[in-house]
């Protein structure tokens, strides 16, 4: 009889359930892409759902364990600990949390077994792994190595902000580890709050806004040097002090003191919406730069106290996609590996992980340079049934193909002609990042496909860049990458002889007039600093991606494709085609494919936005 382990995280944000069964990753998927509520907290009953009927799970007395993805008590403590050794600051942060702690999250494994008794009658065996072993398990146990050094980053779990540990075979031993309040990630939040970004869901935004400051000016070098003189002590091995009296997270309800950030730097809070102006592209480029250099720094601890050529990430600040392209670009691994939910969702799986090999010790079998995360495709999938009652209920006219062939033809034509495509195949991915199966796909070649996509289908900030999906191994062709990067975490530099030389007095041109210079034979996908980050295509698991970017290639002799995420700001990525309809009508999208279904908007009927069609937009 196979033995499942259900891993969930909840309660801060991107709530999440994984299920392995025998060791091997069967669904995974946030609760947010049920719900409609992006970075929704809430216990992930609908993700929970969902992958047990994907195993077919009818009682909790089938599974082997329940693993929580850290340890509420420990947490409670860091969070009394602190507030007692910052009193008497921090009374009004301490009177709006206890509330909530007292209540619930002290009881963290009486809640769940309430949630869980919900959906399945069962008395499960409840496991609670400390958060960055939950992040350093989704990182090795799921990799392609069978050992590595490990590099876990995030704002906080219990106490811990960052570990360096070891994996060899089915054993985690942690090496280092960084504690609260001294945090890269939540350095980096400060920052993402002060330039005007939301915490949690923003520093993503800072990373793209980065490039648009003057790395060659005396106010952006001013900025390094004052972030590591006056905000952070950044000692050799990468372990950092941050100067607390320019912070307000750890007592306050803001992330830093405004008045000494504004005298410290010049320049006020940028408020959610205000002009993005140089000061603040600046303040962006700086801060990636003393993050790049904090995460190179733990890197190299973490390659002299293994000794390993390999390193596997996790934690939020993993998705530093910039940052991880620097790592891999230094020499100091033979190669990397990054979990592609290497958030808080991707704790669910780890915590699931956590329980098969570190609670009961089983044996771990690895796949010479193949990962086990089947490309982040385990979440849901729909039939051709579904798409068919979706037509009946909105009246949707749509052309149906036998089989693959022409559709990844006709839509290779629509893509070459300019049109936006939505693209909607197979099983949801797991993680931030559209792979291919839930994405809006574009031709790359077109000067104004970036603005159209930002300002009438995304619906979001036009200094925003895109990503490229490209054939594995055209990859080399475009981009200044030799090896795959499958989870589009890895930025690299669009290859040289594919760049248009730029004017001199580029440096001194403001956001926009930079933003809509024209850099390279592929201007939709090249952003302002030459950079890209990049999906590679293989044909497995990506087939049905992968054949379509064949025939674009056949049709113009470009082997990528514009790839971002389909849904539009404030939304989670669509689940369900009801939610890729819904996107596809509200937005300026030319064609909807879902399955062998295309779907073109000039035919459809007069859409308007029904009782049961309600969108929930978080603020952004």
């Amino acid at each position: 009889m196979s033995q499942v382990v259900l891993g969930i995280s909840a309660y801060y944000h991107d709530s999440a359930a994984a299920l392995l069964v025998d060791g091997e990753i069967l669904a995974a998927a946030q609760e947010e892409r049920f719900t409609r509520r992006k970075h929704d907290p809430s216990f992930p009953a609908n993700a929970t759902k969902y992958v047990l009927d994907e195993a077919g799970i009818t009682s909790l007395d089938d599974l082997l364990a329940v693993a929580f993805y850290d340890k509420p008590y420990l947490k409670f403590e860091r969070l009394l600990e602190t507030y007692h050794a910052f009193a008497p600051r921090g009374m009004t942060s301490f009177l709006s949390a206890m509330p909530v702690w007292i209540k619930e999250k002290l009881f963290t494994r009486r809640l769940l077994k309430e949630e869980l008794g919900k959906i399945a009658s069962g008395a499960p065996r409840l496991l609670f792994p400390e958060h960055h072993l939950s992040h350093a398990a989704s990182a090795f146990y799921p990799s392609p190595f069978e050992e590595a050094a490990i590099l876990t980053i995030d704002g906080v779990g219990e106490w811990a902000t960052a570990t360096v540990g070891h994996g060899r075979s089915n054993q985690i031993m942690t090496l280092r580890q960084l504690d609260f309040p001294h945090s890269v990630g939540l350095l980096y939040s400060a920052f993402t709050f002060y330039c005007g970004f939301k915490v949690n869901s923003g520093e993503y935004k800072l990373m793209g806004l980065a490039p648009y400051g003057n790395a060659h000016s005396d106010r952006t070098r001013t900025y390094v040097n004052k972030i590591r003189d006056e905000l952070v002590d950044i000692r050799p091995d990468g372990s950092i002090l941050l100067n607390m009296a320019y912070f307000n997270f750890a007592t306050g309800l803001t992330m830093c003191h405004e008045a000494r950030w504004q005298e410290l730097f010049g320049c006020p809070k940028r408020e959610p919406g205000g002009e993005l102006t140089q000061v603040y592209m600046d303040l962006a480029l700086a801060i990636q730069h003393v993050t790049e250099e904090i995460v190179l720094r733990l890197s190299r601890t973490a390659r002299e106290l293994t000794a390993s050529q390999y390193l596997v990430l996790a934690g939020g600040v993993a998705l530093n996609c910039v940052a991880n392209g620097k790592i891999l670009r230094s020499g100091l691994f033979k190669d990397i590996w990054i979990q592609p939910a290497a958030g808080d969702a991707g704790g669910a799986l780890g915590a699931a992980y956590a329980a098969w090999y570190v609670g009961n010790g089983r044996e771990r079998k690895v796949n010479a340079g193949q990962d086990s995360m089947h490309g982040a495709y385990v979440g849901p999938e729909f039939s051709a049934g579904d798409i068919l009652r979706l037509t009946r209920k909105r009246r949707a006219p749509f052309q149906h193909y036998t089989g693959g062939d022409e559709l990844y033809r006709d839509v290779a034509g629509l893509l070459a002609n300019g049109c936006v495509v939505g693209w909607f195949q197979g099983r949801m991915e797991f993680g931030p990042r559209a792979l291919g199966n839930r994405s809006i796909l574009a031709d790359p070649r077109n000067p104004d496909m970036q603005k159209k996509l930002n300002l009438k289908i995304k619906h979001r900030e036009g200094f925003r860049p895109f990503a490229p999906a490209v054939l594995e191994e055209e990859c080399s062709e475009y981009f200044e990458l030799d090896r795959p990067s499958p989870y589009m975490l890895l930025v690299a530099p669009v290859h040289q002889r594919r760049r248009t030389p730029l004017p001199e007095n580029t440096d001194q041109l403001g956001m926009w007039e930079k933003l809509y210079q024209q850099r390279s034979d592929i201007p939709a996908v090249t952003h302002v600093d030459f950079s890209a980050r990049i999906q590679t295509v293989s044909k497995q698991p990506h087939d049905r991606l992968w054949e379509l970017l064949r025939a674009f290639r056949e049709k113009t002799g470009c082997g990528l494709l514009v790839n971002t995420s389909f849904n539009v700001r404030g939304e989670p990525i669509v689940c369900s085609p009801d939610d890729a309809y819904r996107c596809f009508m509200r937005t300026e999208m030319d064609y909807l494919a879902m399955d062998n279904y295309l779907f073109a908007k000039s035919e459809q009927p007069v859409w308007k936005e029904d009782d049961d069609w309600q969108i929930r937009l978080e603020p952004d």
